[in-house]
């Protein structure tokens, strides 16, 4: 396949393009040209800004069997694909799983029929605007993707995924924890981490793209990927705990009692946020037999890969860590 890959020039993207090229397909890269690739010359590269209107110029008798969409965020972007790729093969967007959040009541976990319902408004705290409107926008761009395969069979696959762990999350949301059990501790856990996760891999997002193309059955509907295992945030500690073979010890202290110490919650734990979707993948399993790989195998590798290649800097809030310690030492002791 000639499959063209927006965005991904980095983390999923990276792991996809290898992935993709592993299988024998000739692979092009449309990105802005920002960031530095690993492909060297095994790959294509357009360099545009999708939304530039010289897109349309560059991509001039190009056709792509599979278009694999991972900046996509708006319903401009949508109904926009729908117009340039009308003619490629299947048109996969990646999409996420705060379109249910944004939904009011969105029940937990969210299965795809649970997508339509009454969007909540505008949210009163200032810190919910920006995940809101991510939310919204990747709906706008979702409900135009329908559309257009409703209205001319254009062959769209909307593809949700919840937070993502791998080995080069620039966003360093799980090494937010782990750099906190190899430091002796302790982890701090918000309001004790006793709601339950569901996450997925970075490296099996790539693999279920990559062998989604080409699926016709797919065409016109969305699919949610996400691993099968759900732990509270607590257990899922204990895990990075074992791998890492730390006694860091994992204290639950209020979110009111963290910020007063001038803190902010999120910043020592990421997955303790509300923005956190939590998706039911029992379709994936059941029409493409799609089967995510066993979380302590995969969190095992991401540790390694930690432990081995350990980044030269800390991730944003562990500046103040001497104050974590020091609002978690009158009551230390594990809670996981």
């Amino acid at each position: 396949m000639d499959v063209l890959v927006i965005g991904g020039n980095r983390f999923v993207g990276w792991l996809l393009g290898f992935r993709l090229l592993a299988a024998g397909h000739q692979v092009t890269l449309l990105n802005r040209g920002r960031l530095a690739d690993p492909f060297g010359g095994r790959v294509d590269r357009i360099v545009a800004d999708r939304t530039s209107r010289d897109l349309d110029r560059l991509l001039q008798g190009r056709r792509f069997d599979a278009v694999v969409d991972l900046a996509a965020f708006t319903g401009e972007d949508g109904r926009r694909a729908s117009q340039l790729f009308a003619g490629c093969g299947h048109y996969v967007m990646v999409s996420t799983g705060q379109v249910y959040l944004v939904r009011e009541e969105a029940p937990r976990p969210a299965r795809e029929e649970d997508y339509d319902g009454r969007v909540m408004g505008r949210p009163p705290d200032p810190a919910d605007i920006a995940d809101w409107e991510y939310g919204l926008g990747k709906r706008a761009c979702e409900d135009a993707l329908a559309e257009a395969h409703a209205a001319s069979g254009f062959p769209a696959t909307r593809v949700r995924i919840p937070m993502v762990n791998g080995e080069r999350d620039y966003h360093r949301r799980l090494e937010t924890y782990l750099w906190r059990l190899v430091d002796g501790g302790p982890v701090i856990l918000p309001d004790g981490g006793e709601h339950r996760v569901r996450h997925v891999y970075g490296g099996e997002v790539a693999r279920f793209l990559a062998e989604l193309l080409g699926r016709t059955e797919t065409f016109g509907k969305a699919y949610n990927v996400a691993q099968h295992e759900t732990p509270t945030l607590a257990e899922l500690m204990a895990i990075l705990r074992h791998h890492l073979g730390s006694r860091a010890d994992v204290v639950a202290i209020p979110s009111e009692k963290i910020r007063a110490a001038g803190l902010e919650p999120l910043r020592l734990s990421p997955y303790s946020g509300r923005w956190m979707s939590f998706l039911d993948p029992s379709r994936a399993h059941a029409e493409l037999g799609f089967r995510h790989e066993a979380l302590e195998i995969y969190l095992g590798k991401i540790v390694a890969s930690f432990l081995a290649h350990p980044p030269s800097d800390r991730p944003e809030g562990y500046a103040r860590r001497d104050i974590e310690r020091a609002l978690a030492a009158p009551g230390v002791g594990p809670t996981a």
